[in-house]
């Protein structure tokens, strides 16, 4: 498993070289940073769910997107997409 893969949450197994706290430490800082980002993009959609669907729906989000930018800026663009994706 790759770094990438446990902070998205695609793999829970810790990578060679890492430390699960520290691994941890990361996706809780991607998590939060998407979360916050998205909440305030999407008042509207935050507001009408429950903090778990919220919690689901991002962590799914963070889980399948093609998101590869290294700036939050550019993260509306592929949440855009990946809301479009479930519903087809």
């Amino acid at each position: 498993a790759s770094f990438y893969d446990y902070v998205r949450g695609v793999s829970d197994d810790v990578p060679e070289g890492y430390s699960e706290a520290g691994l941890r430490a990361y996706r809780h800082l991607v998590f939060m940073g998407v979360s916050q980002l998205l909440a305030a993009e999407y008042p509207v959609l935050r507001e009408r769910l429950s903090d778990e669907e919220w919690h689901f729906l991002l962590a799914d989000f963070i889980r399948h997107s093609q998101w590869e930018s290294n700036f939050y800026g550019d993260l509306t663009h592929s949440f855009v997409e990946y809301l479009d994706s479930m519903q087809n």
